[in-house]
């Protein structure tokens, strides 16, 4: 049994849950999102509660022990560690929807290095990284970006569209280990290397 997926989700108030055949929608104050669901995986609302466990066959079985055996062999493989994988991934891409149609997610990144800096460009995200020519980053739909000193932030209800918005900035110019400029995570830590010449110096 999984221990994740086994936990119901409590729905908040002002949040709505439709289910229709293998689709969650749920629909907050932020927003609107949906998550489908693999055929092994059953979602219910019961109680004010979304639950989602492993689907299990209950109607009275007409094979014959053979087929029966062959089918058993076939169902392990589906309903074992890969189902109990699933039912704890789908009860947590659920919980993340009710999360981000309430509260929303948010990424910072930090900007560093002589004459680096971020502007907007109507929505979109402009950075200067020392190259010959700006970098522009579209914004995706339903996504936001803020800028503070030398703090990017990211604003949104898809957690996994956030993350990967946060991560396409990063890449631009990903933190230098030699010197401490480029673009990282807000409190991400990065190994420091010593410089060749530093390396090469004796005492």
């Amino acid at each position: 049994m999984s221990r994740i997926g086994k936990k119901p989700i409590l729905i908040p108030e002002n949040v709505e849950v439709k289910i229709e055949g293998q689709k969650v929608t749920i629909k907050g104050p932020k927003g609107e999102l949906s998550q489908g669901v693999r055929p092994e995986i059953k979602v219910e609302v019961r109680d004010n509660q979304i639950l989602v466990f492993p689907q299990i066959e209950t109607k009275p079985s007409t094979r014959t022990p053979h087929e029966s055996k062959i089918r058993t062999g076939q169902a392990s493989q589906v309903s074992g560690k890969q189902t109990k994988a699933l039912w704890g991934l789908t009860r947590a891409l659920i919980a993340n929807l009710v999360k981000g149609v309430t509260e929303g997610y948010e990424k910072k990144l930090e900007i560093s290095g002589l004459g680096y800096r971020a502007n907007l460009d109507g929505k979109d995200l402009v950075l200067e990284l020392g190259f010959s020519h700006p970098v522009k980053v579209a914004c995706p739909p339903g996504i936001i970006f803020l800028i503070g000193k030398n703090i990017i932030t990211v604003l949104g209800i898809d957690k996994q569209l956030v993350g990967q918005t946060a991560a396409k900035i990063r890449k631009a110019k990903p933190p230098e280990p030699y010197k401490d400029k480029g673009i990282k995570y807000l409190g991400e830590v990065i190994r420091r290397k010593a410089g060749k010449k530093a390396v090469g110096t004796t005492g």
